[in-house]
């Protein structure tokens, strides 16, 4: 344990300079931790968030310029040397990543993991010993030592990120570093996993830095925030004087575009032309059982619904409610079982040849990470052109040009200084309006936007919201919104579906839904959802 008068990180003046770079990527940045403490830092996109993480365990690039002071547990990470900044690392600070699924090895056991760890800081203990650690930690994390053999990719992504804060506590370090640790969870694993996080931090004793977007969330689990933009901290305090009354400008933005993004969509009529109806649709997945006696997962399971034109309409629920399944299926990506898809009254899923190749042109699809849907080796008009070019619409280069004029109708202008790059050329932002410009190049009649946002911060997320709005009203899109972020849902969705286990258990208005939930799942949902305090007059 550690007594909350020490201050367990401590940066006094920090600038750091990335090499090759002329600008200063942190400048004169001087912010502290004390014991037991909990601190959020916000702020938008390239502010400096994820590079303050490196600089405080010395992983920032070699030829970086570096100047000021940082003392971890007392301690200078840049002045250690490789053995004793190892140890640093790990027993000092912990740290919880944004993705698990990529820091962890996906030839080895989820208890290997941890036992891995144990032993790197303490050889000389028995394997027993760290076998048995291992089992505490697993249960302590919710993840239940029963999984010990599990493979990473066995386990859902909130046991994934559970056992990212095992392996971030288990030797006990006095700060625990969490970047975005909830960003591709839903709302309700999401809770969990920060309410499991925050609870053990205070049974350690531990410090918490909440690196977020998420000012919502942010607020709900820490009670002092900073505001950092373009390298420096603009603004500290209390979460709830940053998130009544901002001071600083940025912090004023991003709270309007985090309200912006709470707020209510304007109600639909629904008497508009229906686009697409969905009818008993069903995916059952084989998974054993004997050949007269077969068991099936049924991930959608005699699903209906109906969009009409112009309409949004939202889709939430837990993990493996069958959100993803359901996108899948629409656009012919995964097997069906049995049910219809009909585009203008036809079933496309009877269709074959030329005639499927025509009817998937009305419905496009809009991916949650854009940089692993893009070719890497496309430049962005080359991208953007593509779909023209594999239809026939078009030639080469008047594909290019209808691409141009895509690349403005998505907000980056002028096309010229966008068009020549590579998708790793731009940032989070800029590649999701890229795969939107992409998905609306054929012209389509429904847009399914998957998890679209979530990996955006606030200002980015309104940004792509106010575009999503814009374009559906320009080209009278139909537009399927997938998310696990309720909050979100409601504000811009005109209804919204809430599955669970593969089936429709409530559907209507998204007030309706926070207001008056009818079932359970709902409920749950909503009140595991944070939200953003009143302001104050």
């Amino acid at each position: 344990m550690f007594s909350s008068s020490e201050q367990i990180l401590k940066i006094n003046q920090l600038s750091m300079r990335y090499p090759r770079n002329l600008n200063w990527t942190l400048k004169d940045l001087t912010i502290g931790i004390s014991a037991k403490e909990r601190l959020a830092l916000v702020g938008p996109s390239g502010c400096g968030k994820s590079t303050l993480t490196k600089v405080i365990l010395n992983m920032q690039p070699k030829g970086s310029i570096c100047t000021g002071e940082v003392l971890l547990n007392g301690k200078n990470p840049k002045k250690l040397s490789p053995s004793h900044l190892r140890q640093l690392r790990g027993e000092a600070v912990g740290l919880v990543f944004q993705d698990p699924m990529t820091r962890l090895n996906p030839l080895i056991t989820i208890g290997q993991h941890l036992v891995d760890t144990l032993n790197s800081h303490n050889p000389k203990a028995s394997c027993n010993y760290h076998r048995k650690r291992a089992r505490e930690l697993l249960e302590k994390v919710g993840i239940g030592a029963n999984r010990f053999k599990a493979y990473p990719h066995e386990v859902s992504g909130g046991m994934r990120q559970r056992l990212a804060i095992a392996m971030a506590i288990c030797l006990n370090p006095p700060l625990i570093i969490a970047d975005e640790p909830t960003t591709s969870l839903d709302v309700a694993v999401a809770d969990q996993v920060m309410g499991e996080l925050a609870n053990l931090c205070e049974e350690l004793g531990s410090a918490l830095l909440l690196i977020s977007h998420d000012l919502a969330l942010a607020a709900r689990w820490c009670n002092r925030m900073a505001i950092l933009d373009m390298g420096r901290i603009v603004e500290e305090g209390t979460s709830c004087e940053l998130l009544t009354k901002p001071q600083s400008t940025i912090g004023k933005r991003l709270l309007e575009c985090a309200r912006k993004r709470e707020g209510e969509n304007t109600p639909f009529l629904l008497h508009s032309e229906v686009v697409l109806e969905v009818e008993n649709l069903r995916c059952w997945h084989s998974i054993g059982g004997y050949p007269w006696s077969p068991q099936w997962l049924k991930a959608l399971d005699e699903i209906n619904f109906c969009l009409h034109a112009g309409e949004t309409l939202g889709i939430v629920g837990a993990s493996g409610c069958g959100k993803s399944t359901l996108c899948r299926a629409l656009m012919g990506l995964t097997s069906v079982k049995g049910g219809q898809v009909k585009i203008g009254g036809e079933n496309v899923l009877q269709l074959q040849g030329h005639s499927l190749k025509k009817a998937r042109k009305t419905m496009q699809m809009v991916f949650q990470d854009p940089l692993a849907c893009l070719n890497p080796k496309m430049n962005i008009l080359e991208a953007i052109a593509d779909p023209l070019l594999i239809h026939g619409l078009t030639t080469k280069a008047q594909a290019k040009e209808h691409a141009r004029s895509l690349l403005q109708e998505v907000g980056l202008t002028p096309p010229e200084n966008y068009q020549y790059r590579l998708p790793s050329e731009l940032s989070g932002g800029q590649q999701q309006r890229i795969a939107i410009a992409r998905a609306i190049a054929l012209k389509p009649k429904v847009l399914i936007c998957d998890e679209s946002v979530s990996m955006l911060d606030a200002e980015i997320q309104a940004e792509i919201l106010t575009l999503l709005q814009k374009l559906q009203k320009h080209f009278r899109l139909s537009i399927i919104f997938v998310t696990h972020d309720l909050s979100v849902a409601i504000g811009f969705c005109h209804r919204v579906i809430v599955l669970d286990n593969g089936s429709i258990v409530e559907e209507g208005p998204g007030k309706e839904l926070l207001l008056s939930p009818k079932t359970s799942i709902t409920e749950r949902m909503m009140k595991a959802c944070p939200r953003l305090p009143k302001s104050k007059s």
